[in-house]
Protein backbone atom coordinates (compact mmCIF):
# COMPACT_ATOMS: atom_id res chain seq x y z
CA UNK A 1 0.00 0.00 0.00
CA UNK A 2 0.98 3.17 -0.84
CA UNK A 3 1.43 5.72 2.05
CA UNK A 4 0.89 9.00 -0.03
CA UNK A 5 -0.46 9.17 -3.51
CA UNK A 6 -0.02 12.38 -5.59
CA UNK A 7 -2.47 12.69 -8.20
CA UNK A 8 -1.49 15.64 -10.99
CA UNK A 9 2.29 16.51 -11.77
CA UNK A 10 1.67 20.21 -11.78
CA UNK A 11 3.40 22.64 -9.48
CA UNK A 12 0.48 21.61 -6.31
CA UNK A 13 1.63 18.56 -6.95
CA UNK A 14 5.70 18.23 -7.79
CA UNK A 15 5.74 20.49 -4.06
CA UNK A 16 3.37 18.08 -1.87
CA UNK A 17 5.93 15.46 -3.72
CA UNK A 18 9.01 17.34 -2.81
CA UNK A 19 8.08 18.42 1.08
CA UNK A 20 6.28 14.80 1.95
CA UNK A 21 9.77 12.87 0.34
CA UNK A 22 11.95 15.75 2.60
CA UNK A 23 9.54 15.04 5.49
CA UNK A 24 10.06 11.66 5.94
CA UNK A 25 7.31 9.55 4.51
CA UNK A 26 8.27 6.60 2.79
CA UNK A 27 6.56 5.73 0.17
CA UNK A 28 5.26 8.62 -1.82
CA UNK A 29 4.45 8.23 -5.59
CA UNK A 30 3.24 11.28 -8.24
CA UNK A 31 0.50 9.69 -10.66
CA UNK A 32 1.27 11.76 -13.82
CA UNK A 33 -0.16 10.29 -17.45
CA UNK A 34 2.19 12.58 -19.01
CA UNK A 35 5.79 14.51 -17.59
CA UNK A 36 5.23 16.67 -14.81
CA UNK A 37 5.06 19.81 -15.02
CA UNK A 38 1.58 20.79 -15.44
CA UNK A 39 -0.57 23.41 -17.85
CA UNK A 40 1.73 25.68 -16.63
CA UNK A 41 4.22 24.24 -18.60
CA UNK A 42 3.07 25.24 -21.97
CA UNK A 43 2.91 29.00 -21.01
CA UNK A 44 4.46 31.47 -22.90
CA UNK A 45 6.03 33.34 -19.77
CA UNK A 46 6.71 33.52 -16.21
CA UNK A 47 7.42 36.86 -14.92
CA UNK A 48 6.41 37.02 -11.61
CA UNK A 49 7.37 34.18 -9.30
CA UNK A 50 9.46 35.04 -6.51
CA UNK A 51 12.93 34.70 -6.48
CA UNK A 52 13.23 34.35 -10.32
CA UNK A 53 14.41 37.68 -11.65
CA UNK A 54 14.90 35.96 -15.34
CA UNK A 55 11.19 36.02 -17.24
CA UNK A 56 11.29 32.09 -18.03
CA UNK A 57 8.60 30.13 -20.80
CA UNK A 58 6.98 27.49 -18.78
CA UNK A 59 8.62 24.65 -20.20
CA UNK A 60 12.31 26.04 -18.63
CA UNK A 61 10.67 27.50 -15.34
CA UNK A 62 9.53 23.53 -14.67
CA UNK A 63 12.17 21.95 -15.49
CA UNK A 64 14.07 22.80 -12.65
CA UNK A 65 11.07 21.98 -10.43
CA UNK A 66 11.43 18.34 -11.70
CA UNK A 67 14.91 17.85 -10.81
CA UNK A 68 14.73 19.12 -7.08
CA UNK A 69 11.17 17.60 -6.20
CA UNK A 70 12.40 13.76 -6.84
CA UNK A 71 15.81 14.10 -5.79
CA UNK A 72 14.47 12.75 -1.92
CA UNK A 73 12.77 9.50 -3.31
CA UNK A 74 9.45 11.10 -5.10
CA UNK A 75 8.25 8.12 -7.55
CA UNK A 76 6.57 9.21 -10.66
CA UNK A 77 4.30 6.73 -12.28
CA UNK A 78 2.76 7.35 -15.48
CA UNK A 79 -0.74 6.28 -15.10
CA UNK A 80 -4.03 8.20 -15.59
CA UNK A 81 -6.04 7.72 -12.16
CA UNK A 82 -9.61 7.04 -13.22
CA UNK A 83 -11.25 6.92 -10.03
CA UNK A 84 -10.56 7.58 -6.69
CA UNK A 85 -13.02 5.63 -3.29
CA UNK A 86 -12.74 5.23 0.09
CA UNK A 87 -12.46 1.81 1.19
CA UNK A 88 -12.44 1.20 4.93
CA UNK A 89 -9.38 3.28 6.47
CA UNK A 90 -7.68 3.61 2.85
CA UNK A 91 -8.41 4.70 -0.56
CA UNK A 92 -8.41 3.08 -4.40
CA UNK A 93 -7.24 4.52 -6.58
CA UNK A 94 -8.84 2.66 -10.02
CA UNK A 95 -6.51 3.28 -13.37
CA UNK A 96 -7.36 1.44 -16.58
CA UNK A 97 -6.29 -1.60 -15.99
CA UNK A 98 -5.46 -1.98 -11.82
CA UNK A 99 -6.19 -0.82 -8.82
CA UNK A 100 -4.28 0.98 -6.33
CA UNK A 101 -4.46 1.42 -2.30
CA UNK A 102 -3.19 4.34 -0.70
CA UNK A 103 -3.49 5.81 2.76
CA UNK A 104 -3.73 9.12 1.54
CA UNK A 105 -4.13 11.01 -1.11
CA UNK A 106 -3.41 14.54 -2.36
CA UNK A 107 -5.19 15.17 -5.68
CA UNK A 108 -3.91 18.15 -7.66
CA UNK A 109 -5.56 17.95 -10.81
CA UNK A 110 -6.33 21.21 -11.87
CA UNK A 111 -8.57 22.56 -14.57
CA UNK A 112 -8.72 23.85 -18.29
CA UNK A 113 -9.85 25.87 -20.11
CA UNK A 114 -13.68 26.46 -21.01
CA UNK A 115 -15.40 26.71 -23.94
CA UNK A 116 -17.02 30.34 -24.98
CA UNK A 117 -19.98 28.20 -26.45
CA UNK A 118 -19.59 30.48 -30.21
CA UNK A 119 -21.02 29.41 -32.73
CA UNK A 120 -18.48 27.05 -35.06
CA UNK A 121 -16.33 27.23 -31.69
CA UNK A 122 -16.35 23.07 -31.58
CA UNK A 123 -16.26 22.77 -35.29
CA UNK A 124 -13.55 24.33 -35.74
CA UNK A 125 -11.21 23.53 -32.79
CA UNK A 126 -8.10 22.43 -34.40
CA UNK A 127 -8.79 23.49 -37.10
CA UNK A 128 -8.28 27.61 -36.25
CA UNK A 129 -9.71 27.59 -32.97
CA UNK A 130 -7.12 26.91 -30.10
CA UNK A 131 -6.59 27.21 -25.99
CA UNK A 132 -2.72 27.87 -26.52
CA UNK A 133 -0.46 30.31 -27.85
CA UNK A 134 2.15 28.67 -27.33
CA UNK A 135 1.66 25.10 -28.83
CA UNK A 136 -0.31 26.47 -31.85
CA UNK A 137 0.88 30.37 -31.94
CA UNK A 138 3.90 29.02 -34.35
CA UNK A 139 1.27 28.41 -37.38
CA UNK A 140 0.17 31.95 -37.98
CA UNK A 141 3.80 33.46 -38.20
CA UNK A 142 3.35 36.90 -39.89
CA UNK A 143 -0.65 36.45 -40.03
CA UNK A 144 -3.48 38.29 -38.48
CA UNK A 145 -4.89 36.47 -35.53
CA UNK A 146 -7.54 37.29 -32.80
CA UNK A 147 -7.93 36.89 -28.54
CA UNK A 148 -10.72 35.99 -27.14
CA UNK A 149 -11.34 37.34 -23.46
CA UNK A 150 -10.20 39.56 -20.78
CA UNK A 151 -8.28 38.41 -18.09
CA UNK A 152 -4.84 37.62 -17.54
CA UNK A 153 -3.94 34.63 -19.65
CA UNK A 154 -5.80 36.07 -22.61
CA UNK A 155 -3.19 39.49 -22.36
CA UNK A 156 -0.64 37.27 -21.62
CA UNK A 157 -1.12 35.43 -24.68
CA UNK A 158 -2.39 38.47 -26.77
CA UNK A 159 1.02 40.06 -26.19
CA UNK A 160 3.02 36.79 -26.41
CA UNK A 161 1.96 36.28 -29.76
CA UNK A 162 2.56 39.62 -31.20
CA UNK A 163 6.16 38.09 -31.06
CA UNK A 164 4.75 35.61 -34.07
CA UNK A 165 1.82 36.96 -35.86
CA UNK A 166 1.42 40.19 -37.75
CA UNK A 167 -1.28 41.65 -35.47
CA UNK A 168 -3.53 40.61 -32.85
CA UNK A 169 -7.40 41.19 -32.38
CA UNK A 170 -7.87 41.34 -28.47
CA UNK A 171 -11.84 40.95 -28.10
CA UNK A 172 -13.32 41.17 -24.97
CA UNK A 173 -17.22 41.89 -24.15
CA UNK A 174 -16.48 44.16 -21.31
CA UNK A 175 -15.02 47.96 -21.95
CA UNK A 176 -12.13 46.73 -18.97
CA UNK A 177 -10.38 44.16 -18.12
CA UNK A 178 -9.73 41.65 -15.18
CA UNK A 179 -6.46 40.93 -15.53
CA UNK A 180 -3.02 43.03 -13.76
CA UNK A 181 -2.73 46.64 -14.49
CA UNK A 182 0.83 46.37 -15.23
CA UNK A 183 -0.30 43.25 -18.19
CA UNK A 184 -3.06 45.68 -19.40
CA UNK A 185 -0.73 48.56 -19.71
CA UNK A 186 1.46 46.11 -21.70
CA UNK A 187 -0.88 45.27 -24.17
CA UNK A 188 -2.45 49.05 -24.47
CA UNK A 189 0.91 49.98 -25.51
CA UNK A 190 1.54 47.54 -27.75
CA UNK A 191 1.32 48.79 -31.30
CA UNK A 192 0.57 45.18 -33.08
CA UNK A 193 -2.64 44.55 -30.82
CA UNK A 194 -5.96 46.03 -31.73
CA UNK A 195 -8.72 46.53 -28.76
CA UNK A 196 -12.11 45.29 -30.09
CA UNK A 197 -14.26 45.99 -26.44
CA UNK A 198 -17.88 45.92 -25.60
CA UNK A 199 -18.93 43.20 -28.11
CA UNK A 200 -20.33 40.04 -28.45
CA UNK A 201 -18.84 37.23 -30.94
CA UNK A 202 -21.83 35.69 -32.69
CA UNK A 203 -20.26 32.97 -34.79
CA UNK A 204 -16.71 31.60 -35.93
CA UNK A 205 -16.69 30.43 -39.45
CA UNK A 206 -14.68 28.89 -42.23
CA UNK A 207 -14.90 26.21 -44.66
CA UNK A 208 -12.95 22.65 -45.10
CA UNK A 209 -9.42 23.97 -44.99
CA UNK A 210 -10.45 26.03 -41.29
CA UNK A 211 -10.92 29.14 -40.04
CA UNK A 212 -11.72 32.07 -41.69
CA UNK A 213 -12.71 34.93 -39.47
CA UNK A 214 -15.30 36.06 -37.34
CA UNK A 215 -18.80 37.77 -36.74
CA UNK A 216 -19.06 40.02 -34.08
CA UNK A 217 -22.25 42.47 -32.64
CA UNK A 218 -21.35 45.63 -30.60
CA UNK A 219 -23.71 47.46 -28.16
CA UNK A 220 -25.81 48.71 -31.24
CA UNK A 221 -26.47 45.60 -32.97
CA UNK A 222 -24.52 46.16 -35.70
CA UNK A 223 -22.63 43.12 -36.98
CA UNK A 224 -18.90 43.30 -38.21
CA UNK A 225 -17.00 40.77 -40.16
CA UNK A 226 -13.10 40.05 -38.83
CA UNK A 227 -11.35 37.81 -41.32
CA UNK A 228 -8.44 36.04 -39.54
CA UNK A 229 -6.90 32.51 -39.66
CA UNK A 230 -6.36 31.57 -35.90
CA UNK A 231 -8.48 32.35 -33.11
CA UNK A 232 -7.24 31.98 -29.15
CA UNK A 233 -10.06 31.34 -26.75
CA UNK A 234 -9.14 32.37 -23.63
CA UNK A 235 -12.44 32.79 -21.37
CA UNK A 236 -11.51 31.03 -17.89
CA UNK A 237 -11.02 27.29 -16.21
CA UNK A 238 -12.74 24.28 -15.40
CA UNK A 239 -11.98 22.22 -12.31
CA UNK A 240 -11.00 18.62 -13.04
CA UNK A 241 -12.92 16.92 -10.67
CA UNK A 242 -14.32 13.70 -12.32
CA UNK A 243 -11.53 10.94 -10.30
CA UNK A 244 -13.85 12.31 -7.55
CA UNK A 245 -17.16 11.10 -8.79
CA UNK A 246 -19.25 7.92 -7.94
CA UNK A 247 -20.76 5.83 -10.06
CA UNK A 248 -23.78 7.90 -9.81
CA UNK A 249 -22.52 10.80 -10.47
CA UNK A 250 -22.24 12.27 -6.68
CA UNK A 251 -18.79 13.62 -5.04
CA UNK A 252 -16.86 11.83 -2.29
CA UNK A 253 -16.12 14.69 -1.04
CA UNK A 254 -17.87 18.25 -0.37
CA UNK A 255 -17.61 20.72 -3.53
CA UNK A 256 -19.50 24.01 -3.97
CA UNK A 257 -21.81 25.02 -6.76
CA UNK A 258 -18.70 25.49 -9.43
CA UNK A 259 -17.90 22.29 -8.67
CA UNK A 260 -14.57 22.85 -7.04
CA UNK A 261 -13.81 20.91 -3.82
CA UNK A 262 -14.55 22.23 -0.44
CA UNK A 263 -10.84 22.58 1.88
CA UNK A 264 -9.82 23.73 5.20
CA UNK A 265 -6.62 25.83 5.39
CA UNK A 266 -4.69 22.39 5.73
CA UNK A 267 -5.80 21.60 2.40
CA UNK A 268 -7.99 19.11 4.30
CA UNK A 269 -11.73 18.23 2.43
CA UNK A 270 -14.44 16.56 4.46
CA UNK A 271 -13.23 13.26 3.81
CA UNK A 272 -10.31 12.32 6.15
CA UNK A 273 -7.21 11.60 4.68
CA UNK A 274 -8.17 13.16 1.51
CA UNK A 275 -6.39 16.77 0.09
CA UNK A 276 -7.24 18.95 -2.51
CA UNK A 277 -4.49 21.51 -3.95
CA UNK A 278 -4.21 23.98 -6.42
CA UNK A 279 -7.19 24.98 -9.37
CA UNK A 280 -9.34 22.14 -8.49
CA UNK A 281 -9.71 23.80 -4.82
CA UNK A 282 -12.59 26.46 -3.88
CA UNK A 283 -11.39 29.78 -4.29
CA UNK A 284 -8.15 28.40 -5.89
CA UNK A 285 -5.73 31.80 -6.90
CA UNK A 286 -4.66 30.02 -10.03
CA UNK A 287 -0.96 31.08 -9.64
CA UNK A 288 1.61 29.25 -9.61
CA UNK A 289 3.50 30.02 -6.35
CA UNK A 290 -0.19 29.45 -4.74
CA UNK A 291 -0.94 26.15 -6.08
CA UNK A 292 3.14 24.91 -4.53
CA UNK A 293 2.14 26.33 -1.02
CA UNK A 294 -1.70 24.25 -1.31
CA UNK A 295 0.79 20.93 -1.90
CA UNK A 296 3.30 22.17 0.41
CA UNK A 297 0.76 22.43 3.13
CA UNK A 298 -1.10 19.64 2.59
CA UNK A 299 1.75 17.23 2.91
CA UNK A 300 3.07 18.80 6.06
CA UNK A 301 -0.38 18.50 7.61
CA UNK A 302 0.07 14.34 6.08
CA UNK A 303 3.39 14.46 8.00
CA UNK A 304 1.46 15.63 11.45
CA UNK A 305 -1.40 13.11 11.32
CA UNK A 306 0.81 10.46 10.74
CA UNK A 307 2.64 10.49 13.95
Amino acid sequence: MIDLAIIGGGPAGLSAGLYATRGGIKNVVLFEKGLPGGAIASSSEIENYPGVEEVKSGMEFMDTWNRQCFRFGLTHQMEEILNVSKKDDSFVLKTYNKEIEAKNVIVCTGSIPKRAGIKGEDKFYGRGVSNCATCDGFFYKDKEVAVIGGGDTALEEALYLTNIASKVYLIHRRDDFRAAPSTVEKVKNNKKIELILSVTIEEIFGDQSGVNGIKYKDKNDNISTLNVPGIFVFVGMSVNHDILKNDNGSFICEVNKKGEVKVDLKMKTSLKGLYACGDIREDASRQVICAAGDGATASIEVINSSH
